[in-house]
């Protein structure tokens, strides 16, 4: 069996909180271990934790044990003045961090094409629910529920994207094309479809445009410009022409529709979720916090654990996206509506933007919509199109989404391997980068309770600075989640290993950069749980004999803690 000799460590128990503490992740006193270490070369500066009460410095804990290493030199900052030695064996396999959405559709609704997309690099299916009926998604459900089962190794989670409240034109019996200059209507009268007039699916459509308003069809493609107004009907004038055909999405430049958020059939459609345990809701066309909450509150009167990630795709969306996000569990950025409702040019920093709050909150955001959207028809992509994906990587998101190239395109698995080979290599850039990168600050100033979750985060923060130093994953055990999530805001240069065994924690880990869930049931002994997680490891590749690891246990809620010890080590894997 694996086991697991520790070399070094830190550890140290919750203190009494103090108003006013600042602990800092390059503010620590580091002491100097043996000098008589042997076949070393190097001894490890053991982590000094430390506060200060009424001017004195109290120690917290500490630990002292040699740990080889080259890169140690760069922890904290710290300048080693003794010898390095190069026979460390450290992990060096670099494992893609950044989540890959696919959109599952007629292209990909198979078992043998759910199969390939999973081993191509498919972190998460999403359910469309603008198209397909609930019998089609019940079929893909199953059949990612039956990967599952299979390979426990590489967890797919399920995500259902409700439809929303979208204006649509209304059916046509043959495409109109539209030129540039001529008129044309649209009317709230119900099977109107002629050359020039067409009706849309909403009510109130005449009364929240106005005129000089602009409408787009799909996202752009085509607009005209309002001219006039009936009582059921809006007369334009064609801006950018082309062929308009059945049931095309409808936006007007800088409105969102006064729509619910959440219609009768995204109800229905919720609770298809909810009986079936999907592991997250897109939410379409989020304006405010209130639909998450309303959201929130009926998933909990059906004792219902689905995370929520709305959408910001619309123009109310932005002045609201803190509250939005805080109540949520996560966000997507949904360029294509964006970028209709707001000048495009507003796109790119507004993505950044939302990507930074997410990661303030420490909550997973994708990026959608176009990423590929050339390879629904062609087999290589745009470079524009790779750079795309590469500023997502770059900018921190954590999951980045096929819509079309997956759902009906023709090369949806060529798709999710560029998707791959690109965020890999822009993260592999990145993780070399990690390394002269100093620890950001841990702060706490309130009342006089130090929180649990404070000292969780700053355990996170010391794990992440101590695996980047020395080249090594982590691995953690977790029932909750809540310290692999804190280790991904972190974001170290290598994988998370984060074992669980509640398999719905699983799933929902697939979302987070950089976390590897692995289902296992645990022991009451926490040795052998981590020697049982070890030779899992060893199994399947992810370490060799000889390799360094950083363990971290922490978090909320303790699986085998008596007290609130925190404690990171640095393990050497043996056989």
């Amino acid at each position: 069996m694996a086991a697991a000799m520790e070399i070094g460590g830190i550890a140290m128990r919750n203190p009494t909180g103090r108003a006013g503490r600042t602990f800092l992740g390059t503010g620590r006193r580091w002491r100097s271990a043996r000098k008589d270490v042997v076949d070393t070369g190097l001894a490890v500066r053991a982590l000094m934790a430390a506060e200060k009460r009424d001017g004195r410095t109290v120690e917290i804990g500490t630990s002292n044990r040699p740990v080889n290493s080259d890169k140690l030199n760069v922890l904290h900052g710290i300048q080693s003045t003794v010898p390095i030695v190069e026979e460390a064996k450290m992990v060096t396999d670099f494992q893609r961090k950044t989540k890959i959405v696919c959109t599952i559709g007629p292209s990909t609704n198979t078992r043998e094409m759910i199969w390939k997309l999973a081993e191509a690099g498919m972190n998460v299916a999403r359910l469309n629910m603008s198209h397909g009926d609930h019998e089609s998604h019940q079929k893909i459900i199953d059949l990612v529920k039956e990967y599952n089962a299979q390979c426990k190794d590489n967890i797919i989670a399920i995500m259902l994207d409700t439809k929303g409240p979208e204006v649509r034109s209304g059916d046509l019996l043959r495409p109109v094309l539209l030129k540039e200059g001529q008129s044309f209507n649209f009317t709230i009268k119900i099977g109107v479809n002629s050359e020039d007039t067409v009706s849309v699916n909403y009510d109130d459509f005449v009364n929240d445009v106005e005129v000089g308003d602009v409408i787009l069809v799909d996202g752009g493609m085509m607009s005209l410009a309002v001219k006039s107004k009936t009582h059921d009907m809006v007369k334009c004038k064609v801006i950018d022409g082309g062929e308009l055909k059945s049931r095309r999405h409808l936006n007007v430049r800088g409105k969102s529709a006064t729509l619910p958020s959440i219609t009768e059939k995204d109800w229905e459609d919720i609770k298809f979720g909810v009986d079936n345990q999907v592991d997250f809701f897109a939410v379409s066309f989020v304006k405010d916090a209130r639909v998450i909450h309303e959201l929130n509150d009926y998933l909990r009167s059906l004792n219902a654990d689905i995370h929520i990630i709305p959408k910001i795709e619309s123009a109310d969306s932005i002045p609201n996206l803190q509250a939005i996000i805080s109540a949520s569990d996560g966000a997507m950025v949904a360029r294509g509506d964006l970028g209709a409702e707001l000048p495009i040019e507003d796109v790119p920093s507004l993505q950044e933007e939302i990507i930074r709050t997410c990661r303030s909150m420490q909550k997973p955001v994708i990026v959608a919509t176009n990423m590929l959207e050339s390879m629904i028809n062609h087999p290589t992509p745009t470079r524009a199109e790779v750079s795309d994906i590469s500023i997502a990587v770059q900018e921190g998101a954590d999951a980045i989404m096929l819509s079309g190239e997956t759902a009906h395109g023709k090369y949806p698995l060529k798709a999710v391997k560029v998707m791959h080979n690109v965020a890999s290599k822009t993260e592999s850039i990145m993780s070399n980068d990690i390394l002269h990168t100093p620890a950001t600050a841990v702060q706490y100033v309130g009342g006089a309770d130090f929180s649990q979750g404070h000292m969780s985060a700053m355990f996170a923060l010391h794990a992440t600075t101590m695996a980047n130093a020395l080249g090594t994953p982590i691995i953690v055990f977790t029932q909750t989640g809540s310290m692999p999530i804190l280790l991904s805001h972190y974001r170290p240069s290598s994988t998370i290993f984060a074992f669980t065994n509640e398999e719905r924690v699983g799933r929902r880990l697939t979302l987070y950069q950089g976390v590897l869930p692995l289902y296992m049931q645990f022991s009451d002994d926490a040795e052998e749980t981590f020697s049982r997680a070890i030779k899992h490891l060893m199994n399947g590749g992810y370490l060799r004999k000889g390799d360094y690891v950083t363990r971290v246990r922490s978090g909320i809620r303790s699986i085998w803690r008596d007290d609130s010890t925190h404690h990171i080590e640095v393990c050497n894997i043996q056989d």
